[in-house]
């Protein structure tokens, strides 16, 4: 379980813009990764004209910026699912750990107490 704690928007905005910076940045780095993945294979094709290349590597920018984005979407998915797990299992831990100090505490006190009653005992 995460605690909240109060930020200032201005904060919160330089946060997003960063994440927008970054996702952007990652975007373009598989786009042009494809680019070059693309250029690649029509190099391997010497019979290809220009157009038809200019076709296949649009073909195959689009496919595989198709195939990034659901392989982004899912791991994200997987990230919100695990995160949910952890908090779930954390919050379990904690009540677990709350009820042993708890169960402790009270067998000191129980102890203390009768160590009290027997020490009154043998002082009479």
């Amino acid at each position: 379980m995460r605690r909240k704690t109060r930020t200032a928007p201005s904060v919160d905005r330089a946060r997003v813009l960063a994440d927008e910076v970054e996702g952007y940045l990652l975007a373009r780095t598989h786009l042009d990764q494809a680019r070059r993945e693309a250029a690649d294979f029509c190099s391997r094709m010497p019979w290809l004209t220009t157009a038809q290349a200019e076709d296949v590597t649009q073909h195959y920018l689009t496919r595989r910026m198709d195939l990034t984005r659901c392989m982004l979407l899912a791991t994200v998915e997987r990230a919100a699912q695990l995160r949910q797990e952890y908090e779930i299992r954390y919050s379990a831990l904690r009540r677990d750990l709350l009820r042993r100090h708890a169960v402790g505490a009270c067998a000191v006190l129980a102890c203390a107490g009768g160590v009290s009653v027997f020490v009154s005992l043998l002082s009479r």
